[in-house]
């Protein structure tokens, strides 16, 4: 006997759900989703909770009627499908986290990633829970960086909401857009949908408990900039430039963002990046190839704290392209690492000691 899906809306009809004294198809509570196979039909009803008083009844019905109007022999297999719970307020997204770090820079080029990711890590080897965002819609590179090319997030039930899962690497949580694009494929999207993929990775993933929350910013000042600012409170943060005046003179405008009186977020500190070379067979020299301790006397002239002067070497490029970051070993630019992370303990304890929590942006206006 050959069984048709109008003959299972038709069985459907004549059950009626008690919450709305209508049937299932006029309640809109079934799922276009009806499969049939041989003798075997698989359907989906949807309810608005899990909690629904009438949904094993409801069940029992739908199968019944099948049963009576279709065949007796039919095998019925029925999913439920629920209302997802609203997304909370943004002043309720990331409950867990204690300090929001925005790793930032005015200029692109200067290794902000690379000190992103390595921070990171650095924190999670000295024992901290840590989670990191790459909030470059249009140009991510961390799952490159953590060798995680090929993972895809999946989603998990919570609290009746569907929460994405962020990718684990290294002791770090992780989620960025390239997850979910292809790597071969420019990322053409307007602001509006860059900003509304952003909000998802920050209300809609299932974070957790956290000791630091680093997000890898986009160069310059941005959709992606305002949407942070307008969405959580950044307990303060670092500003990374080379030492060369053009990036000095772009990160300027990224310390007078955060400075803006609109916005205040706190500046923990510099970091010098690309600070000197020094060939591996000659690890006594020291090559200023962008200049000297350019972003130390901007640090002086802030009055701001220079975090670290980190030095280019081979193995930061390798270990980028290779998804090992630098901060996992113990060589000289491994510990440069290490020590800024436990700087960045050092100026964050302070900043929240000595300051009252940061403010959303238009949220006390």
């Amino acid at each position: 006997m050959a069984i048709y899906t109008k003959q299972i809306v038709e069985a459907l009809a004549t059950v009626t759900y008690a919450g709305t004294k209508k049937n299932l198809v006029e309640s809109n509570m079934v799922v276009d989703d009806i499969t049939i196979n041989g003798n075997k039909v698989s359907l989906t009803l949807f309810f608005q909770k899990e909690t629904d008083p009438f949904l094993k009844s409801t069940l029992k019905a739908a199968e019944a009627a099948i049963h009576y109007y279709v065949g007796k022999d039919v095998e019925v297999e029925i999913h439920t499908e629920f209302e997802q719970a609203s997304r909370p307020k943004e002043e309720e997204w990331l409950p867990g986290v204690k300090n929001i770090i925005a790793v930032s820079s005015g200029k692109g080029g200067v290794g902000k990633s690379t000190v992103s990711a390595n921070i990171a890590v650095a924190l999670a080897r000295l024992g901290y829970k840590v989670g990191l965002l790459d909030t470059d819609i249009f140009g991510p590179s961390m799952p490159k960086m953590f060798g995680v090319e090929d993972a895809r997030p999946y989603a998990t039930q919570k609290d009746g909401r569907q929460l994405i899962v962020p990718i684990e690497a290294y002791g770090v949580k992780l989620l960025s857009i390239g997850f979910f694009v292809s790597p071969t494929t420019a990322t053409l999207w307007r602001g509006g949908m860059a900003t509304s993929a952003l909000k998802q990775f920050l209300a809609d993933a299932d974070w957790g408990e956290l000791d630091y929350f680093i997000l890898d910013t986009p160069p310059g000042t941005s959709d992606i900039h305002l949407t942070l600012l307008n969405s959580i409170p950044i307990t303060g943060a670092v500003i990374v430039s080379t030492p060369q005046q053009v990036a000095l003179a772009d990160a300027r405008k990224g310390i007078d963002m955060y400075r803006n009186e609109k916005v205040n977020v706190p500046i923990l500190g510099l970091v010098e990046n690309m600070s000197w070379f020094t060939p591996k067979e000659l690890p006594e020299n020291k090559y200023y190839l962008f200049g000297k301790e350019g972003c130390k006397r901007l640090a002086e002239e802030m009055n701001l704290p220079l975090l670290a002067q980190i030095p280019v070497v081979q193995g930061v490029c390798d270990s980028g392209d290779q998804g090992r970051p630098m901060a996992l070993e113990d060589t000289a630019t491994g510990l440069a690492f290490i020590n800024l992370a436990q700087a960045l303990v050092t100026v964050t304890n302070k900043r929240n000691r000595e300051l009252p929590p940061t403010i959303v942006v238009g949220r006390n206006q």
